[in-house]
């Protein structure tokens, strides 16, 4: 028999080990996914894996860190990713050549009468065997390789320079013209195919450089040709995203293997709801390494424009930030009510009540008609009316025969899966007003059609407004493209109206946001590539924002916060005269200027850069930037000089004289005001000086400078601007 002494020890020997244990096991529960960015890969022979897992060891005292270790990226750039303590990531980020460590954040999803609308028709000037080699790397949700945009009939192989693989997964076949395909699964899950579950990722990519396929429609809605902007091009698939979101550390890794890969180009309609510091976002250290070897990224500006000014998410000065704008063409749905009267809805649908008005009815304790709440005795068999769009799944599923809804954006129409209309706010309120007025209310609701919108194009309601918060003298977004009820591509197992009820199926869709207006701005700057496959990224996107067409004000109050250099312009964009370029070492003195010590920026370029010291320190405002920006003091009159230098990609011989439009608020003088070329290629320098009384309170003041030879004119926005706190929105007079 054991004695009492040996039985107690036991016991507490067994509760220390239940501690441990529990601990244990709660220390793994805080554990996160963390990306430590280490800048550039060191020269030489150097063993990223080898050094990553002896980082780890050394701050986790762990023999081996396999378990712990996710991805090393090592192709393009230097970091890796880890599950790590809060405390752990503190002691990596102490590390000598560390650049950053942070957690790895959730970024969301954010498109062919598009083409025809900017002017890009089908008979527009093609370089088709130089487009044939252009490659577009599409980082987002995945692709649906058997759609007719991405057929590889009359195309060859891929291009030599192409490096990567098919690393598709389950059930996926590449092509020629789906050259690529690349699978993440180190932070969220997104499957085990690059097949698109969502539908997102094949939408964009067929905008870029989907074949032309004819009559396309969705249920016979907006029949044409469905065409990408370079339909010759080749598409390599990046997987990063599920419906849940899309990984940080999957990102990097994308851009890690796209960039190694060959790719020309990268598209991410992708981003945070906020902009994050360079060195926190993954697309803006990937699309950094990118642009180093040659590669120009084009992001969504962001979703949140609802939110105001400085909404903007994308905002490193080497991507290529794409705002959302409308078309000339809006899809209405009619509702007439039992009193005759007439609303325009915004809803894409093809059904039809046969001319025949239903009861219409409101749920008083279920106005917002959230699913599961509704009266389903009340509202069965009626039209229902729901106080916000969402309350359309809702309606279906209480049984409703169809819905009217408030809208969440005007002049902007999404899929629905059910007879319901979307109506702008005050004919929302006059239907519920004719409901309350009437012993027995009705109404019909009729299948969408078409009707030419003037206005176009507008910023969209949606689309992310500038400022740049993180450096406020870069006007973002860069440019605005067709963002608005695009028709595109689409997923064969996705819901065209993103509701589980819609059982419906469809080769194409329309879907809006800046992630559809992204892959337009991408096959416009592979376009270009096509006729200069020697620009740099900074070239392309100088021509691309230069060229841009000047948008209406009156129709866009936000003006350059919402539109930035104006609307794409993909006719005039292969020609644009004058480029403003910046090379390495101008990005480096950019980050010098905004606070990152000299390691640091050694670490990110993989060399031995230097800043400048305080007295040759250069402004932000002075990135040799194709738009002219800067923050002023509120209430204090201000000067602001700007020094800018352009590359002649014209005509040898050329003079070009600079106008600039009025403005009686600004002036604005340009030393000189003649640069005389007798090469292309030669570089000429200029300053521009603005001047203007105090801007009172919030606000901002904009102009433009053109620079003509009678042939070219290459246009730059100037915007100053001063703001009392990030969160107050802007009033611009």
């Amino acid at each position: 028999m054991a004695k009492p002494g040996f039985l107690l020890f036991l016991a507490i020997s067994l509760i220390l080990v239940l501690i441990m244990s529990l601990s244990s096991a709660a220390a793994e529960e805080d554990r996160k996914v963390y990306i430590a960015y280490l800048g550039s890969l060191p020269e030489g022979e150097y063993f990223p894996s080898s050094h990553h897992s002896s980082m780890l060891q050394a701050v986790l005292k762990q023999s081996s860190v396999a378990n712990y270790l996710i991805r090393s990226c090592s192709r393009s750039f230097n970091g890796f990713a880890a599950k790590l303590t809060k405390e752990e990531a503190k002691k990596l980020a102490s590390v000598k050549g560390v650049v950053s460590v942070f957690p790895s954040k959730v970024y969301q999803l954010q498109t062919t009468r598009s083409w025809d609308f900017m002017g890009f028709n089908k008979t527009a000037k093609r370089n088709r065997t130089v487009e044939s080699d252009v490659i577009i790397g599409v980082i987002d949700s995945g692709i649906w390789p058997e759609s007719e945009s991405f057929s590889d009939e009359g195309f060859g192989p891929p291009p030599k320079k192409w490096k990567g693989s098919c690393n598709g997964g389950q059930n996926f076949t590449c092509n020629n013209k789906l050259i690529g395909a690349r699978l993440y699964n180190l932070d969220l899950a997104v499957g085990d195919s690059v097949r698109d579950t969502v539908g997102h990722g094949t939408h964009t990519a067929s905008t870029a450089a989907g074949n032309n396929v004819e009559n396309a429609s969705f249920f016979g809605l907006a029949e044409g040709t469905a065409r990408g902007g370079v339909p010759s091009a080749r598409i390599a698939a990046y997987k990063v995203c599920s419906a849940a979101g899309c990984g940080g550390a999957d990102i990097l890794a994308a851009f890690d293997d796209a960039i190694a890969d060959g790719v020309d180009l990268i598209t991410i309609s992708i981003g945070t709801q906020f902009s994050l510091a360079f060195y926190e976002d993954t697309v803006a250290i990937g699309a950094f390494h990118a642009a180093e070897k040659g590669i120009l990224t084009m992001q969504s500006a962001g979703n949140t424009g609802t939110s105001g000014l400085g909404s903007v998410s994308s905002v490193a000065p080497w991507i290529l930030s794409v705002a959302a704008s409308s078309t000339d063409r809006l899809f209405v749905d009619k509702v007439v009510l039992g009193n005759g009267t007439t609303l325009n809805g915004f809803s894409i649908h093809p059904f039809s009540l046969n001319g025949t008005k239903f009861p219409l009815v409101y749920d008083t304790d279920a106005g917002l008609c959230p699913v599961g709440f509704l009266n389903s005795s009340l509202v069965k068999n009626k039209l229902v009316l729901c106080d916000n769009f969402e309350g359309i799944s809702g309606a279906q599923g209480a049984g409703a025969l169809g819905s009217i809804v408030a809208a969440t954006f005007d002049n902007v129409s999404f899929v629905v899966p059910f007879p319901a209309s979307a109506l702008r706010i005050d004919d929302y309120f006059s239907v519920k007003a004719y409901l309350n007025s009437t012993k027995q209310p009705k109404a019909e609701i009729l299948k969408s059609e078409t009707i030419k919108d003037s206005a176009a194009p507008m910023v969209a309601p949606f689309s992310s407004r500038g400022p740049n918060f993180i450096v406020p003298d870069i006007l973002k977004p860069d440019i605005s493209a067709a963002g608005v009820d695009i028709l595109a591509a689409y997923s064969q197992v996705a819901s065209p109206s993103d509701t589980p009820t819609d059982k419906r199926r469809v080769k194409y869709n329309f879907m809006s946001g800046t992630s559809m207006a992204c892959p337009h701005a991408a096959g416009v700057a592979a376009y270009v590539k096509t006729f200069h496959p020697d620009w740099s990224p900074s070239a392309i996107k100088s021509a691309i924002m230069t060229t841009a067409w000047p948008m209406d004000r009156s129709n866009n109050p936000d003006r350059e916060f919402g539109y930035g250099s104006g609307h794409l312009n993909p006719v005039e964009v292969i020609n644009p005269g004058l480029v403003y370029e910046v090379v390495k070492g101008d990005y480096i003195r950019l980050l010098c200027s905004i606070g990152y010590d000299e390691g640091k920026v050694r670490q990110i370029t993989g060399d031995n850069s230097s800043c400048p010291d305080t007295s040759k320190k250069m402004l932000p405002r002075d990135l040799n930037y194709p738009s002219l920006t800067a923050e002023v003091p509120v209430r204090k009159s201000f000067t602001v000089v700007f020094h800018r230098r352009v590359t002649n990609v014209g005509v040898a011989r050329s003079t070009y004289k600079v106008k600039v439009s009025s403005n009686s608020k600004l002036k604005v003088k340009a030393i000189p005001e003649v640069l005389s070329f007798k090469s292309l290629k030669e570089k000429k320098s200029y300053n521009v000086t603005v001047t203007g009384k105090a801007l009172g309170g919030t606000s901002m003041l904009s102009t433009s400078l053109v620079w003509s030879d009678g042939i070219h004119s290459v246009r730059s926005p100037i915007v100053v601007y001063a703001f009392v706190d990030a969160h107050r929105r802007v009033s611009i007079p």
